[in-house]
């Protein structure tokens, strides 16, 4: 079992009644019921996707059956693999994320591993200096810095989710949720401009002051297509797939009666 970098377009994704049907009856109950609750179909389409590729890699990489995969989350929501099944290492980390236009997971085995994508977008109806001056306590003084020396407010706010991102992803891979203070976090990010389809391992962290040589970055743009992550269709995503649950028909009416996404009043993404 080596390294695997996956992502599948769920923000493209425009499941049909079949596929819809089928995606449902391949997670486990609790997992559907509470992908149910989202309100935007934006939100639960990334979701599913999500518990897709986690059930996808457990069945295909460690060939656990998809059936037979039990999948719980620590108390910090981190999900983790509960089966106890002997001559399998399972010892293989795995982690996903799912935000804008796709869902993606990183795989390693033996190691720890976090995974965070941010969209650039602007903050709702915040202006960005009014964006900054609330998040001002998620960053160090040398953070801002760099950030604010991005020559527009556009790349600054690009900037800015990289910086949250190397954050996010860090946090994900050591398990700890709400109340770790970020500020004990600092990247030095290297190089400031990526070029579209290469992948960048040069970004350094430290910790309460500390370099943490142990730890390697990737950064990466995902657009337009994702660099060192295979590209998932829907056939690939359910290929190993085998029903948990039976096909529940009112699930899709419950997806129909979902608006897409929030209308926003000002909205801009690249």
């Amino acid at each position: 079992m080596g390294s695997v970098r996956w992502a599948f377009p769920c923000g493209a994704w425009r499941p049909r009644r079949r596929e819809w049907l089928l995606a449902a009856q391949l997670v486990q109950p609790e997992e559907k019921d509470r992908i149910g609750q989202f309100v935007f179909a934006r939100d639960a389409k990334a979701a599913l996707a999500g518990r897709l590729l986690m059930r996808k890699l457990i069945a295909e990489k460690m060939c656990i059956p998809w059936n037979e995969v039990q999948l719980q989350r620590t108390s910090k929501g981190k999900p983790f693999l509960a089966n106890t099944i002997f001559g399998v290492n399972l010892n293989y980390n795995f982690n996903i994320s799912h935000q804008g236009d796709y869902a993606v997971l990183a795989a390693e085995p033996e190691l720890q591993v976090g995974i965070d994508i941010m969209k650039t977008n602007l903050p709702g109806s915040s202006s960005i200096p009014n964006f900054f001056h609330i998040m001002k306590r998620q960053f160090t003084e040398t953070e801002w810095d760099v950030i604010k020396s991005m020559s527009n407010e556009w790349m600054q706010l690009d900037m800015f989710y990289r910086h949250w991102a190397l954050k996010e992803s860090f946090l994900k891979a050591i398990g700890v949720g709400i109340g770790f203070n970020l500020q004990r976090i600092e990247f030095n990010v290297s190089p400031l401009q990526l070029e579209i389809g290469k992948v960048y391992k040069e970004t350094k962290m430290l910790l309460d002051g500390e370099k943490e040589e142990e730890w390697t970055f990737e950064v990466c743009s995902m657009e337009p297509n994702p660099p060192q992550f295979t590209l998932l269709t829907f056939e690939d995503l359910v290929a190993s797939g085998i029903p948990v649950a039976p096909e529940d028909s009112a699930y899709w009416d419950n997806f129909c009666s979902k608006q897409e996404s929030p209308v926003k009043q000002s909205s801009h993404s690249r």
